[in-house]
Parts: C-alpha cells; structure tokens; sequence
C-alpha cells in the first residue's frame, strides 16, 4: 500500500512541474499584441512602457493594460520606443539546460514507460519476479518460517498413531546428529493417507511448528499447467528454495493431481503431468542429495499413486490418518471447544459417544454450528441443548419450517418414517432408532435416524440383512396402509440403498450361499472414485447374481412385511405421536414399542407451536400440497463399499411425480 502511494505521488509531481512549466511559458497569452499594432500604438504615444527579455516584449498602455508581443527582428524597434518617450527595460533570455529541454521533449515516452513498467509489477511481481508474465516455471510454493508457524502437535487431537510415526521426524529436525551417528537416515519422504477432513494438513503444519523450521506448502495442482515442461521447472525451483532453507518440509497437498501412475491412460495421458512427476522422482532420490529436506504429502488416493512414488528413498513411510475413534472424537471436542464459552452441562465424551463417523473437520462444524445457535438466541453460553440442535443439522440436514404439507401427505410421511423406525427396532444388530421426524430437513420431507451405540469397522451379514428389511419399512408401511396403488416415489433411494448393498454381499462381500465367497465385481481404478466393474464372469454366473440378489430382497422384504404386520396398532400409535409432535426421540420410540404411553419429548416445551398445532394443520387449510417428496435415514447407516467405517452421506429420494 505505502509502496503504490510513493510511486503515484512522484508521478503526480513530476506532472505538476511539467505542466507548471509550460503554464508559465504561456502567460500572458491572453493579452498578446500583433506586432504591427504595437508599432502603431508607439506611434500614437499609447505605450507606457516595455519589458524586453529576449525577443519577447511584455508592456503596459498609458491606461494600465498589459499586454505581450513578439519582436520578429526589426532592427528600427529601439529608436521608434526612444522617439516615442517609452520607458524601456530590458532582461537577459532565460535559457534552459541542455537536460532539462531533452527531459521535457521525451517527457511523453519516459511517463508511458514508467506506467506500463508499474502495472507489469502490479500484476506479476516484474517480468522475471515470483509469479510475473515471464515466470511460469517459478515454483508456487508458500513459505511459513518458523516465526510464522505457530501451530504445535498439542494442537492435532485424534490421532496419536500418526503422531508417533511423525514424532521421529520431529525429533530429526531438532538433533541430526542423534541418528547419523548411528548409521541411521530419516525418511526422505512421509505420505499420510486418509479420509478428507481428519487433519493431514494440520499434521503437517504442526510437524514444522514443533520443530521450528520452514514449511514449504503447494497443491499438486499448481504444478501442472498448459505448457509442457512447466511443471517440471516448478519442482526444480520448489527445491532450489528448499536447499536454500534446509532443513525444512515441503508439504504437497493433493499430490495425486500429478503422481498418479504412468502409461495407464489416467488424466488423459497428459505428457505434462508425466514430466513433472519425473522430475520430482528425480529430485527427491536423484544424484544429487537433498539432505535436509522432508518431503510430506496427503491425499486420499493413494491407490492410484505411481509406484516409483511410494518406493523406499522417496515416499518410504506412510502414515494413514483414519477417521477418529470415541476417545479421538472427544479430544478432538474439546480442542475446538477451547475457543467457545461452555456451559456447566456441556459434556464432550456424551457428544463424542453420539458422532460416530465423524472426521476431525465434522466435529469442528459441529462445535462451530452450536455457537451459532447459540448467538442466535442471544446467548452469553453455549449448552448441551445447542450441540444436540447442531448435531440434528448435520446429520438430518436443516428444518425447512417455511414448508407446508397438507394433512394427508404429513400422515403418509408419519406412517412412512414409523415404519422405518418399527423395524429397525425390532430386527437383530441392527442400530438403536435415535430419532425420528416428519419435519422436512433438505430434501427430505422426513427422517429416521439411527446411532450406533459404539464404533464398527466391519459389518456381519445378520447386521446387513437387517439394514434391508428396515429400508423397506416405510415402503410396506405405506403398502399395508394405503394398498399397493397409493404407493409414492419417497422410498426410492431406499430401494436404490438396498439394492446396493444386496449387490455387494453377492458380488464382493463373499456373503452369498450360493454363490460362495468369490470376488465378482471389482473397482475399476482408472475411472471415477466408487466405480465398479464386472470382473470377467460367464453369462449363466451374471443370471446367478441376479436371481441371488433378488433373493436376498426379498427374504428381507417378507421379514419387514411380517414384522409391521404383528406390530400394527405399535405402527398406529407411533404415526399419531409423529402427528402431534412432529419428531419424537429414542425415550418415546421405547415406550410405544414396550406398550406405554409415548409421553412428550423432552424439547416439546420448548418447540410447542402457540396453538399447539404443527405447521403442517395450516396447510391442510390452505390445500397446499408440497411438490418434493424424500425418505431420509440415518446416514450412518448406510454400509461403504470397503466396510471403512466412513460416515456414509445422508439419504434424500427423488422429486414427486406430478
């Protein structure tokens, strides 16, 4: 700012003197005299007196008026003055230096200059500057020094393996010494794996803050741009800067942007990324040592990473950074809820308890999205109350109360979600029923939410058949009550969920009776994330599946049937709880299926409507029929392809076919 200042004021300057200059040259312009009737007025004894300085002739009339003429040369001037009684005084001619009159005629030029050089290093920091239209293959990289750096392992909650295995790093950086004494090398280069959102960039950050020394950072995307071998100049003048530094860690964030495999066809075969992936192999274990440098990069791919890549001397360790367990969960808590004004009933290990699935980036969300719903009740503290309201956004997705449904759409989506929530309750391992709502949240105009009660990495296959028996409670339900033609779209990702999961025990899982514990389907890695092929089976083995899918379904669909069959009036019951309270909790859902009353839910108070009528009574008056209609659940309860455990996305149907 102050530099921008400087420059436009001397330029401002140098314009007020130029033009003062010229300004003062030309006054008197106004009162110029031709030369003849100067003559004549001398004649006529009107002149006063002159001023001559040089050929210019400035005078004054007998009746005090200015005035300014030129002398062309008449040698006769002198004596008609004298002849005429004028008083004549005379000056020397001011004459300019020989500098002054050339820096005033290229004055023009040396302004466009100056101008064009000012923008070219407002744009690009000069033209061979960091970042400048002649600096493509300057690196882009970011340095923090270890002034700058604040950020310490005390502050990475959640993961203590990975900890441990950047622990020795740390204490590298600090004292070389210790381990080259001994024969030993640190890792040229760590590549943390895992989830988005569980802290590999924090983890890297804190390993430089923890050993005071300079963090480099880049994205794999800025290596790669248009122009063959731009990338690969980048990474050379990344660890030119680096070797100038050392020691001190680049961090390469997304790294397989540009260290994905080579030849397989992946990212089009671009020969610009392939370059650049070379020259960092070259520069990370090349003939030429980088002592001093560790190399850390993060992604969440690392199946596609070259080979070359993950050998011993480049990428030699690798740190996975798995989503976080309870006690992770809670540690994690409580370091964002070091900056937020806690009430006496806010308890970390009871929210870490109800998260699971949730990365260290959810839970930061979390502690965020109960501030706010604390600031907007204009309160000095945040409660446990605010953490649950927070913790039902993120799962089921925001209450869309401006929505209206008419009586009969609201009793179907009861009916629905009730049916939902019977059978979950009643089928075997499967997760507690922790919530359920006919409240449109998102896209959907109802939810079921279900919690495990402690953390799973596998699934067996009684908990799986029992994920499809109570996906396809609301559809029943809603059969059982209305017959098979008033059947609605709402139970279509349900279908779309069920029959996903019932593919995978067949084709991947080894889950199938018939078909046995063969893999056939497999992911297909060159192309999107999640996409499968079939592995290469017969004609007759694909019908097999198919018939063995089917079957599958179908057990579970007849399980569900029967099971909302002997719990009828429980079915009732829960619809008309949903009728008047709109959502109703796990304490409720426990006594309507032991047989007592359902009771209030424990925030009724607190959301009771002043007419003690939901939203939706209006629209039955007003006959205003919603135009979307969505089933969602639990979105912990939907299985992942790999059993990793992942906090799976929340489930939302398709649009009302009108």
């Amino acid at each position: 700012m102050l530099k921008n200042v400087l420059i436009w004021t001397v330029v401002a300057m140098v314009l007020m003197s130029v033009f003062n200059h010229f300004g003062s040259q030309g006054q008197g312009s106004s009162g110029r005299l031709d030369y003849s009737d100067f003559i004549e007025m001398v004649h006529q004894g009107q002149v006063s007196s002159v001023n001559i300085e040089g050929q210019t002739i400035r005078g004054v009339y007998t009746n005090g008026d200015a005035f300014t003429t030129y002398n062309p040369g008449d040698p006769g001037l002198m004596g008609d003055l004298l002849d005429n009684q004028v008083k004549v005084s005379a000056q020397p001619p001011e004459k300019q230096s020989v500098l002054m009159q050339i820096f005033i005629s290229w004055f023009p030029m040396l302004l466009l200059i100056a101008v064009w050089i000012f923008f070219m290093r407002s744009v690009g920091g000069g033209m061979g500057g960091k970042g400048g239209p002649m600096s493509f293959g300057k690196s882009k990289a970011r340095m923090l020094t270890d002034d700058q750096n604040k950020v310490t392992l005390d502050d990475v909650a959640g993961a203590d393996e990975a900890k441990q295995e950047v622990g020795e790093i740390v204490d590298f950086l600090k004292d070389p010494s210790k381990y080259q004494n001994l024969g030993g090398n640190i890792p040229r280069g760590v590549l943390m794996v895992g989830p988005p959102g569980t802290g590999k960039t924090l983890l890297a950050k804190a390993i430089a803050g923890e050993a005071k020394v300079p963090f480099f950072t880049i994205s794999g995307s800025d290596f790669v741009e248009m122009f063959v071998g731009v990338g690969a100049s980048r990474v050379r003048d990344m660890f030119e800067q680096a070797k100038a530094h050392a020691p001190c860690i680049i961090f390469i964030d997304e790294i397989d942007a540009v260290g994905r495999s080579r030849g397989t066809g992946m990212g089009g075969g671009n020969d610009e990324r392939e370059q650049t992936l070379n020259q960092m192999l070259v520069e990370m274990d090349g003939f030429e040592g980088n002592e001093g440098i560790i190399v850390i990069a993060a992604t969440n791919r690392a199946d596609v990473l070259d080979p070359a890549l993950l050998r011993p001397g480049r990428f030699d360790r690798q740190v996975t950074v798995g989503l976080p367990d309870i006690r992770g969960r809670e540690q994690i808590l409580k370091v964002h809820m070091r900056k937020v004004p806690l009430a006496d009933d806010v308890n970390p290990s009871y929210i870490a308890r109800g998260t699971p699935g949730f990365s260290g980036a959810d839970l930061a969300n979390l502690v965020n999205e109960a501030a706010l719903f604390a600031a907007r009740e204009n309160c000095k503290l945040v409660t446990q109350k605010h953490f649950e309201k927070a913790k039902d956004k993120i799962l089921m997705g925001v209450e869309r109360k401006s929505m209206v449904m008419n009586e009969k759409e609201r009793r179907m989506t009861a009916y629905h979600e009730a049916g939902h929530a019977i059978v979950g309750y009643l089928v075997p391992e499967h997760d507690p029923v922790y919530k359920v709502s006919i409240m449109p949240r998102g896209r959907a105009l109802g939810v079921t939410m279900y919690l495990p009660e402690e953390d799973s990495y596998s699934y067996s296959k009684r908990k799986l058949e029992s994920q499809l028996s109570s996906l396809y409670g609301g559809r029943i339900a809603e059969e059982q009550i209305y017959g098979p033609d008033a059947v609605t779209t709402g139970a279509s990702n349900d279908i779309e969920r069920a029959t996903a999961i019932a593919r995978n025990m067949v084709t991947k899982w080894g889950l199938s009776d018939n078909l046995g514990p063969l893999m056939y389907e497999e992911e297909d890695k060159g192309g999107f994330m999640g996409t499968s092929r079939n592995a290469n089976v017969s004609g007759e083995i694909s019908k097999q599946i198919d018939v063995e899918i089917r079957n599958i379904i179908d057990r579970n669909y007849k399980r569900a049937q029967q099971i909302l069959l002997d719990n009828a009036e429980k079915l009732e019951i829960m619809t008309e709880a949903l009728m008047q309270y709109e959502t109703i909790d796990s304490q409720q859902i426990k006594n309507i299926m032991e047989g007592l009353p359902p009771g209030e839910p424990k925030d009724w108070q607190e959301r009771k409507p002043d007419d003690e009528s939901s939203s939706g009574s209006s629209a039955a008056e007003d006959d205003v029929e919603a135009k979307t209609d969505a089933d969602s659940d639990n979105k912990d309860d939907l299985v992942k392809d790999d059993l990793s455990g992942d906090k799976a996305e929340s489930d939302s149907g398709e649009p009302k076919l009108h």
